[in-house]
C-alpha cells in the first residue's frame, strides 16, 4: 500500500466518485485523489461497463495521502461523513451494486482501523438501522476516464445540481448536525433567525429589521458575532433586504454555488459559523459592481458608539 516516498493509499466506494473527491482533496495531507473502478472481475472496465453491473465494479476514489501529515482514521472519519453507511441497494438516487458503500483496505493495520471505526459508528446511535458498509481487500484498481476526474470542479454547476437532485446533501447535513449545539441554537434564536441561518431559509422582503436601517455600524453574525458588513457599504436596492457593495473583510464571507429553486446563484455564508445570510449578485453598484443581499435575521447590528465596549473598536475609526 506504501509508495516509495513514504506515501500511501486508501480506498473507499461511497456511491458516485463524483461527490466523493473534493471532501478527500480539500483535507491537508492528502496528495492526489483519483476516480476509479475496483472489487471487480474485468480487466479495465469502461464506465458504462460498470454502470451496466456486469463487470463487479465499484466506483470508487484512491486516495494518496502522506500518513505523518494525515492518519487513516481521519480519512475513515471523512469517508463516513460523505455517505449513507446503512443503504446496502446503493447511495441516494444511485442504485445497484456499483453504487454500494465499500472501504477497501491495503494492509491488516487499515482493515482494524476500518472494523474499529464501523463498530464505534454503529454503536453512536447517530444512525437509526444497522451500518452495512463491507470492508474488503483491496484489489486492482483503474482509473476513470479523464471526463471523470474531478468533475466537480470541470462542471460545478451541473455537479452541484446533481449532489442537491440525489437527496445526498440534505441527508447528510440532518445526520451529521451537532445535535447538542442544534438544541442551544433553538433557544437562543429566534424561529427565524434560525431557519436563515441554519436551514438556508429566507425571510419576507420588506417585512424584516434591517432592510432601511439607516444608522451608523456594523453588522455581525447572529450566531458567532463575527464581524461581517459596515453600514457604510449599505444602500438602498430596492429590493427589501438589507444590501450591501462589499464585506468588512473578504475572508469572512464563504460562496457556494446554490442552485435551489431552479436557479443558480451564489450564496455567501459567514466563515466562522457556517451561518447563511443570503446571495451576492453582480448588478450593485460602483466600486465594486457588487450587491450583497442578506437576510436581517442572519445579523446583529452594532452602533458605531457601541463598537468599543461590544470588543469591535478596531472598526469605530471608520466612522469618525
Amino acid at each position: 500500500m506504501g509508495t516509495n516516498n513514504g506515501q500511501k493509499l486508501a480506498t473507499f466506494a461511497g456511491g458516485c466518485f463524483w461527490c466523493m473527491e473534493g471532501p478527500f482533496e480539500a483535507e491537508p495531507g492528502v496528495v492526489k485523489v483519483v476516480s476509479g473502478y475496483s472489487g471487480g472481475h474485468k480487466e479495465n472496465p469502461t464506465y458504462e461497463e460498470v454502470c451496466s453491473e456486469t463487470t463487479g465494479h465499484y466506483e470508487v476514489i484512491q486516495v494518496t495521502y502522506d500518513p505523518t501529515v494525515v492518519s487513516y482514521a481521519r480519512l475513515l472519519d471523512i469517508f463516513w461523513r460523505q455517505i449513507d453507511p446503512t443503504d446496502p441497494g446503493g447511495q441516494f438516487n444511485d442504485r445497484g451494486q456499483s453504487y454500494r458503500t465499500v472501504i477497501f483496505y491495503h494492509d491488516s493495520e487499515q482493515r482494524m482501523a476500518a472494523e474499529f471505526s464501523k463498530r464505534a459508528l454503529n454503536e453512536s446511535g447517530r444512525f437509526e438501522h444497522p451500518i452495512v458498509t463491507e470492508i474488503i481487500a483491496a484489489s486492482t484498481f483503474y482509473p476513470a476516464e479523464d471526463y471523470h476526474q474531478q468533475y466537480y470542479k470541470k462542471d460545478p454547476i451541473r455537479y452541484k445540481m446533481y449532489r442537491v437532485g440525489s437527496g445526498r446533501d440534505a441527508f447528510l447535513k440532518e445526520t451529521w448536525r451537532n445535535r447538542e449545539k442544534d438544541e442551544d441554537l433553538k433557544q437562543r434564536l429566534t424561529r427565524m433567525q434560525y431557519e436563515v441561518t441554519q436551514n438556508d431559509g429566507t425571510e419576507p422582503p420588506f417585512q424584516n429589521e434591517y432592510w432601511n436601517h439607516e444608522e451608523e455600524g456594523i453588522y455581525v453574525d447572529i450566531v458567532s458575532g463575527e464581524p461581517l458588513f459596515s453600514s457604510k457599504d449599505k444602500f438602498d436596492a430596492g429590493c427589501g433586504w438589507p444590501s450591501f457593495t462589499q464585506p468588512l473583510k473578504e475572508e469572512q464571507i464563504k460562496e457556494k454555488i446554490d442552485v435551489a429553486h431552479n436557479m443558480v446563484r451564489t450564496e455567501v455564508r459567514s466563515l466562522e459559523a457556517d451561518s447563511h445570510l443570503g446571495h451576492v449578485f453582480e448588478d450593485g453598484p460602483e466600486p465594486t459592481g457588487l450587491r450583497y443581499c442578506i437576510n436581517s435575521a442572519a445579523l446583529r447590528f452594532i452602533p458605531k458608539e457601541d463598537l468599543e465596549k461590544e470588543g469591535y473598536g478596531e472598526y469605530a475609526k471608520q466612522f469618525d
